[in-house]
């Protein structure tokens, strides 16, 4: 693609970096054979080719945004498919990023969106307000359908339970078992810590039972990827900066081998740190922390891991952010696979279920005609269980199934001996007790 920006614009280093972004794109739409969006709204602008002319129009102006780019970007939901299908190798992820962060600074959004967006960035990332929303919310639920459609979805949003506080989330080690095999810090997560406290727990068990000493970092909070894709970009890095320097103090002092992540799209993020720091004095610590960032699956694969679960028939959901954005495909399935589960695929793997983050908050109606395609092939494979790599996914699907949705470490815990997880009670044969954890430090 030809572009046209000027030497002064090409100096700055984003402008420059999107340059060499735009320039890659020869036009050949096999992006939009992969796009949900535009499989669902069958708009040319609603596919990642169309908003890349978007884009390109927008940067090169130097203008502020204008209300028919924004509604387009708005609608992308970051799932990255395209880059998985894209042959010329064009980085849409950092193309979208800038995009969203320059109408972030100059479009003024409507009264309510900013007051949502607002909203969003100061709850979600911040587990202790998160918690008062959820339960908020459920009082709030008998009213949704009076609500603005991006209100009654936030509020139809919260589970029916809110789980209590776990200590385990606090910062502490948690020593391996037998003789050390790794040290690890574990990113606890932000949303995940209010919705699902059980994701944490099995995944401390698991490692720790494989020879992993855990650490809980001391000062480490959100990764920063829910301001990050709203544009947000002085939340967003001072989130991830206080992530880089709490892992960094747990490296230099007692050593880490890796930061796991439970959560796929924060997982993203986090193996990003090194371009979103780039050119500040963070360079060099941020590019060090994105090398040490693991998914817990690929981990666990590095370690090796044999299990006797029930027989169960299992359809693993792959995250985009896992399977596009970290391009972490084969480790998940060969893992569930070892540990004794039955495992299937649905058609059209590779597409979103439309969580995407707040995506289905800010874009419900989109967001729901996602899940149900995606519900209608994960069901057709007949499972007992739903498998995924990541909160968001997890409360998009439960919310539009009985099929009981799980987290692919809580199975894996499971398997070589930790309780049965919530929800699969009837087919815990084995009645495996509870891993006790002793915290030390």
């Amino acid at each position: 693609m030809q572009t046209s920006f000027t030497e002064t614009q090409l100096a700055d280093p984003a402008i420059a970096r999107s340059n060499r972004i735009l320039r890659s794109c020869v036009h050949c739409g096999f992006c939009t054979a992969t796009c949900p969006t535009y499989q669902v709204l069958g708009d040319e602008l609603d596919s990642p080719r169309g908003r890349i002319y978007l884009i390109k129009d927008m940067l090169e102006s130097g203008r502020p945004a204008d209300e028919k780019t924004v509604k387009h970007i708005d609608r992308c939901l970051s799932c990255l498919a395209c880059m998985t299908t894209c042959p010329s190798g064009v980085h849409y992820m950092h193309l979208v990023d800038h995009a969203r962060e320059h109408i972030e600074k100059t479009y003024r959004r409507p009264f309510m969106d900013r007051a949502i967006r607002w909203t969003l960035a100061k709850v979600l990332p911040y587990p202790g307000r998160f918690r008062l929303a959820l339960l908020g919310a459920k009082l709030a639920r008998p009213f949704a359908g009076l609500l603005p459609e991006t209100l009654g979805a936030m509020v139809r949003f919260a589970p029916a339970r809110v789980p209590p506080v776990s200590r385990l989330d606090d910062p502490q080690v948690f020593p391996a078992e037998g003789p050390r095999r790794a040290r690890v810090a574990l990113l606890t997560g932000c949303a995940q810590r209010a919705l699902d406290t059980g994701i944490n727990t099995a995944t401390i068990r698991l490692l720790t039972r494989l020879g992993v000493e855990v650490v809980i970092a001391r000062g480490m909070g959100c990764c920063g990827a829910l301001t990050h894709h709203m544009g947000k970009t002085d939340d967003s890095h001072a989130q991830a900066a206080r992530n880089i320097r709490a892992w960094m103090a747990e490296k230099r002092g007692a050593g880490l081998d890796a930061v796991v992540i439970n959560t796929s799209g924060c997982g993203t993020t986090v193996k990003d740190y090194g371009h979103m720091f780039a050119g500040s004095d963070l360079a060099a610590d941020a590019a060090e922390v994105a090398a040490l960032a693991r998914d817990v699956t690929e981990l666990v694969a590095q370690l090796g891991l044999e299990g006797q679960a029930p027989r169960l028939r299992v359809a693993y959901h792959a995250a985009c952010s896992l399977q596009h954005g970290q391009k972490v495909t084969a480790a998940p399935k060969a893992l569930l696979k070892a540990a004794g589960f039955e495992v299937v695929e649905p058609a059209d793997a590779h597409l979103c279920c439309g969580s995407a983050g707040t995506y289905n908050l800010m874009q419900p109606k989109i967001s729901a005609e996602l899940k149900a395609r995606k519900l209608a092939t994960l069901e057709a494979t007949g499972p007992q269980v739903i498998a995924a790599g990541n909160i968001g996914c997890m409360m998009q699907l439960r919310s539009g199934t009985g099929i009981p949705v799980v987290h692919t470490a809580e199975l894996l815990d499971w398997a070589t001996g930790g309780p049965c997880p919530n929800g699969l009670e009837a087919f815990d044969t084995a009645a495996a007790a509870a891993h006790q954890m002793r915290p030390v430090g």
